[in-house]
């Protein structure tokens, strides 16, 4: 049965949705981390600081609920990274990169979108697996 993850370390969700889900508790089941914009959990505000203070912040986002499911960025095997501008691409991976750093890396689409929630200049999700 699924089951809801949530955290105050994260923003709270902003529609009607969870910020991650576990598919279940035994090892190989997944973990859904909701897409993550760049705010500020403490204060609800984007952060600032441009794309790449941006992506820091939805990166943290993630990794705040891959905690509290008991997980970290090792456990991830997909991202999606969606952008509002596509030119902001290598300063994104810039800072991806600094994340994940294993010798599997997760696999990842990004994709260039008309605009984000909040005016948000990036948004990442994420899927993991328990070990």
């Amino acid at each position: 049965m699924p089951t809801r993850i949530a955290t105050t370390q994260a923003p709270a969700a902003v529609g009607p949705y969870s910020q991650g889900v576990s598919a279940a508790d035994a090892p190989g089941s997944l973990v859904f981390v909701s897409g993550q914009v760049p705010l500020d959990p403490a204060t609800g505000a984007l952060v600032d600081g441009g794309i790449a203070a941006q992506a820091e912040q939805s990166l943290k986002n993630v990794g705040a609920i891959l905690a509290e499911a008991g997980l970290g960025y090792e456990h991830v095997v997909k991202t999606t990274v969606l952008l509002a501008d596509i030119a902001d691409f290598a300063a994104v991976n810039e800072v991806y990169a600094r994340y994940f750093t294993g010798e599997v890396l997760p696999a990842r689409a990004a994709f260039g979108v008309a605009a984000l929630p909040l005016g948000a200049g990036v948004e990442i999700e994420a899927i993991a697996v328990r070990p």
